[in-house]
Parts: structure tokens; C-alpha cells; sequence
């Protein structure tokens, strides 16, 4: 106790965590935040607290006396990359661009380097292409292949942090690319290249020196199996712009998204057509949705989606067939499977379309997302609203799996021993409520809700207490408990 209390009074404890270098004032044997089991050790006290600085280096100015000629943003001369970045990038400005292996990010990325270098206000312009991954060799034989070669243009093959930044301080260049922000590791933090404390280290080390030095800065970020970034979730906090590259590694379409976006919108996308000579951008890439048949063909359809503000033509196919296992197989691709299987539970109900126990496949062509819809406040039902006072059509007798009729589309299961009811030509009446008929219940009762004949002054009702309060279990479960109208039937004997 007493070592406690002296602890206590010099300062709280620190633990961190060797993976991450998240702090707690106590142990516990997993890390907070990357769930990390016994990596929290203990570091030493809390000694010194910092001070203010007195007279600050840049003083804070009225925000109408800042200067945004500094924020604006630069093409890059790929339109389809600039669309979605909000107009180009902005100096300072760090982007994060993350995406599955192989998909073409340092492609596109080179591409863009290669672009801005020769884009320059007085005919070019200094761009520093660092790779981790790739030898200068390679990444030059590449940009020979998708005419990415400029004078501006500067290649090192650097993992080192402090090797990065002293390239950074020679060259000066206005725009930095860093392939990958998983390869490169610093040695004044414990554990290898890749690790949450090396991620968290090197995107702060680089972030700080864009904003000091007004350099637009590029990251390419790993993905897990999941398809979320790998690393610590601060970096996308940290960072200004995150972009998500999709695809499909068997289709030509490549998709760029925004995900997060400090200078634009986030509901732009970008389309790419990867081929031989790079990532090239598409204005118009509705030729790659559609199968180009004049003729009409049974269980295709032609639709218009919107990707982010861009109106897409998509073709859907579809095919329908007989099912032989037990629950039916529902396959798509390009469609989200939980909207298709709502669709087709809504046809066989409403419609009455025999797909229930039938296999469904869908697709779309060119393996396009088909988005859907965003909700609204003012969405209306398909189905016409009727009023509490309408009448029910008649409905004809269910079979062993279907239910009594009733508007309100419950579905009861049918009385076992309950005559066979014929239902008559003629429409439904109201609620029973407002009928003197009776509607029989389970036990052959009168239900509770049905308007049954007055009785004589003095006469005594000989049906039991509990049989009123069992009542409402007949024709109210005929009914699915609600007061709405049932088809007028007549039993037979």
C-alpha cells in the first residue's frame, strides 16, 4: 500500500503497448487498441508535463486574412483520378489510395507521378517516386510501358524513414508518392515493417513534412482479407483523402472511390479500363455494361444505375430454374444478394410467381455494382393504401400451406377439424364489429369482436366467464389479431 500510494504521488504509471504504442495509466493484458494480447508493458512515470510556448513561431491569424491561394487544387492530368479527388490535389494535402494486390494502384499511381512532372507551370515539374516494393529497374520498366517517363520525374528505392525524408529534403519535389506506407519502417520504433507502431510512426513522420512543406503526398495502403486498410484505424483519421480502388481481377473495369474527402465530395466514382499500356480513364464506360445484342432476349433487361452522381447503363441478366435441393441457391454477381432475395420474396408473394423453391441467378455484365436506392422520408409503398372502411375481394379457399385470408397479409395457420368454408360471389363485407353476423371462432364460440344479438332484459348468459376471454384466440388469429375485413364465407355442413 505504501509503495502504491508513493507511486501515486509522483505521477500515474504508463503502460504502452509494443504493437501499437497505445498508453493506459494501468496494466491489462490486452491492448485497447489493436486487441493485442500480452504486448502491454510498463514504461517509466509521467515526470515532466509540457509548457506553452511564449511567443509562438506563427501567430493565429482572423480567418479572413488566410490565404487559400495555397489550397488549391491541382490537376494531375488524369481526369477520372481528378474527378474523384474533388478537382485535383491540393498542396499539403495526403491521400491515402488502398485497394486489393495486383489491382493496378502503383500503376495508376505512376501514371499520375508521371502526368504532373511534365505538367508544370514552366514545362515540368519535380515528382519523387519512392518504392518499397519495386527495384528503380522495374519501376522504370514500367513507366516505359505507359509513357510515364518525364525529367521531373525521380525514382529511389527506399524502407528506411529517415532514408525517405533526406530523399524528401534533396530533391524538394512537389509531389510525393510512397508505394508503400506498409514497406517503410523507422529505427526509432521497435518491431518490423508493417506492425501498427511502424504504420502509426511513418504516415505521422510523412504527413508532418507535407504540411511544413506544402507537398501533396500519395500513400499506397494494403488491405486485409476483410478488404479493410491494414494498419492502425487512426491513419485514416490522420490522413486528408481516402480512396478505395475495386475491381474484379477477371474484368477490365477498374472503380475509384472516395471514402473519405476533406477537399470534395465522396460520392464521385472513377472509371478505369485497365489494359496493356496502364490504367486509362473512361468518360463513357456504359460499352463495357452492356452485351451489344440487337435482339431481345428472354431474362435480360437494360437499366440505368447511378454511381455516386454518374448515370450508368447496366445490363442485368437472370435466369430461373427448377431447384432439387432443400433451400434454394441464390447466386449473383454485381447485385447485392440481400436486395435480390427481397425482390424475389416480394414476387412470390405479391405476384404470386412460382420462384420460391426455384434457383436464381443473377449478374450483371462487365461485373458492375448495382447500388441501391437510398431510402427517403417520403419513399411510398407499391402497394395502394385502402382505408379501414373498404372491402375485401373475395379470396379463394387456401391450401394446407397457405393461411386464411385477410387484407392485412397474415398469414394464421388453419383450424385442424374446421369445416371447409365457401365463399361466396359477393365482396367482402366491413369489420365484424359493424356486422350482426357472427364469425365462428376456433371453439365455436362468438368471437368477442363480432357484434352478437342483444339479449332479453333479465336473461342470463349461459356461456362461461372464460370463454370471453379465450374468444378473441378464434377470430382474431383468423384475422392476425387486427381489426381489419375478412371475406364473407359460409360454412358447410
Amino acid at each position: 500500500m505504501a509503495g502504491t500510494a508513493a507511486r501515486r504521488a509522483k505521477g500515474a504509471a504508463a503502460y504502452r503497448c509494443s504493437e501499437c504504442g497505445w498508453q493506459t495509466a494501468k496494466w491489462v493484458g490486452r491492448c485497447g487498441e489493436c486487441q493485442a494480447w500480452a504486448t502491454v508493458a510498463e514504461v517509466g512515470a509521467v515526470t515532466a508535463r509540457t509548457v506553452a510556448v511564449t511567443t509562438p513561431e506563427r501567430p493565429a491569424l482572423p480567418i479572413g486574412e488566410v490565404d487559400v491561394t495555397h489550397a488549391v487544387a491541382r490537376p494531375t492530368g488524369v481526369a477520372e483520378f481528378d474527378r474523384v479527388l474533388g478537382g485535383g490535389l491540393v498542396p499539403g494535402a495526403v491521400v491515402l489510395v488502398a485497394g486489393e494486390p495486383g489491382i493496378g494502384k502503383s500503376t495508376l499511381l505512376l501514371d499520375v507521378a508521371g502526368r504532373a512532372a511534365r505538367s508544370g507551370e514552366h514545362g515540368e515539374r519535380r515528382v519523387l517516386y519512392v518504392s518499397g516494393e519495386e527495384s528503380a529497374a522495374q519501376v522504370r520498366a514500367r513507366a516505359e510501358r505507359i509513357e510515364a517517363m518525364a525529367r521531373g520525374l525521380y525514382l529511389a528505392s527506399e524502407t528506411d524513414l529517415a532514408t525517405v525524408l533526406g530523399q524528401v529534403e534533396q530533391v524538394r519535389p512537389e509531389l510525393l508518392v510512397v508505394d508503400s506506407v506498409q514497406t517503410v519502417s523507422s529505427a526509432e520504433v521497435e518491431g518490423s515493417a508493417g506492425n501498427v507502431g511502424q504504420v502509426r510512426e511513418v504516415a505521422a513522420s510523412l504527413i508532418q513534412v507535407a504540411k511544413a512543406r506544402g507537398i501533396a503526398v500519395l500513400l499506397v495502403g494494403h488491405v486485409t482479407k476483410d478488404g479493410s486498410i491494414a494498419g492502425p484505424r487512426v491513419l485514416e483519421h490522420l490522413v486528408d483523402v481516402v480512396v478505395q480502388f475495386e475491381g474484379d481481377r477477371h474484368s477490365r473495369l477498374r472503380l475509384v472511390r472516395a471514402v473519405k474527402n476533406r477537399y470534395g465530395p465522396t460520392d464521385e466514382v472513377g472509371c478505369f479500363d485497365l489494359s496493356d499500356v496502364g490504367v486509362v480513364g473512361l468518360a463513357d464506360p456504359s460499352g463495357l455494361f452492356l452485351s451489344g445484342r440487337t435482339a431481345a432476349v428472354a431474362g435480360t433487361c437494360v437499366t440505368v444505375t447511378l454511381e455516386g452522381r454518374r448515370p450508368l447503363v447496366t445490363e442485368v441478366q437472370a435466369l430461373v430454374t427448377a431447384s432439387t435441393l432443400a433451400t434454394p441457391r441464390r447466386a449473383t454477381s454485381g447485385l447485392d444478394t440481400a436486395r435480390v432475395n427481397m425482390v424475389l420474396a416480394v414476387l412470390d408473394k405479391r405476384a404470386r410467381a412460382p420462384i420460391g423453391s426455384s434457383d436464381a441467378y443473377l449478374s450483371t455484365v462487365g461485373g458492375s455494382g448495382s447500388p441501391s436506392p437510398p431510402p427517403t422520408s417520403r419513399s411510398r409503398s407499391p402497394w395502394p393504401a385502402r382505408s379501414p372502411t373498404a372491402r375485401c375481394p373475395p379470396a379463394p379457399w387456401p391450401s394446407v400451406r397457405s393461411a386464411w385470408p385477410a387484407r392485412c397479409g397474415r398469414s394464421p395457420v388453419p383450424i385442424a377439424g374446421w369445416p371447409r368454408p365457401r365463399v361466396s360471389a359477393s365482396p367482402g363485407r366491413s369489420c365484424p364489429r359493424a356486422s350482426s353476423a357472427v364469425v365462428p371462432c376456433r371453439r365455436g364460440l362468438r368471437c368477442s369482436r363480432s357484434r352478437r344479438s342483444p339479449r332479453p332484459s333479465g336473461a342470463r348468459s349461459t356461456r362461461p366467464r372464460r370463454a370471453e376471454a379465450r374468444a378473441p384466440r378464434g377470430a382474431a388469429a383468423l384475422s392476425g389479431g387486427c381489426r381489419c375485413e375478412l371475406p364473407q364465407i359460409e360454412t358447410s355442413p
